[in-house]
């Protein structure tokens, strides 16, 4: 079930914790909305059983689960396999925040380098991704069976250094409210 949420921001709400199988069912509602093939109960339950490998996190807001992603280790290569966001959350920073924390974790598992595939047609999740340095590399022609589409490879290299921790500092620090932006009622 899709709640609309209250204000566009959810710095301060949004809590990002592994995910366990008791949020299957929303993480599973959320891939029927917005994949034309979504995975099942059994290969995340798959994905989730390899924990040296692997790393999955759902975003919450209250008991409402928003968005997951997930993570695949391969020596000092990352590889973003998931990433999505419940429609009616969506363009509410979850997506910047869960993709930070996933450059964090790969950070603190000795990941050097992220990759990734996304629609060729995707152009708004192209974008986020160029914010966190990812640059097309190459293309997969028809990737994506259930639909013919295209998928961009795209690459960030070198998350290991203080610059990237700074971007991913300036990316999170961009979703914060504009201070000053509410009226104290009292002045």
């Amino acid at each position: 079930m899709s709640v609309k949420p209250q204000s566009r921001s959810v710095v301060g709400v949004l809590k990002i914790s592994p995910m366990q199988r008791r949020h299957l069912r929303s993480v599973l509602a959320i891939e029927q909305q917005v994949y034309p093939r979504p995975w099942s109960a059994t290969l995340f339950l798959s994905e989730l059983s390899q924990r040296s490998t692997r790393s999955y996190t759902v975003g919450t807001v209250g008991p409402l689960v928003v968005g997951y992603a997930g993570l695949m280790v391969v020596g000092e290569e990352g590889h973003v396999n998931t990433l999505s966001v419940d429609p009616g959350w969506q363009r509410r920073g979850v997506a910047t925040m869960l993709l930070a924390d996933l450059a964090r974790t790969a950070m603190k598992r000795g990941v050097r380098h992220l990759t990734l595939e996304v629609r060729a047609g995707n152009g708004p999740a192209q974008a986020l991704y160029r914010k966190f340095g990812f640059g097309p590399v190459g293309l997969r022609r028809n990737y994506y069976s259930e639909t013919g589409e295209d998928a961009v490879v795209m690459w960030v290299r070198d998350i290991d250094t203080q610059d990237y921790v700074e971007r991913l500092a300036g990316l999170l620090r961009s979703l914060e409210p504009a201070r000053g932006s509410r009226r104290d009622p009292k002045s």
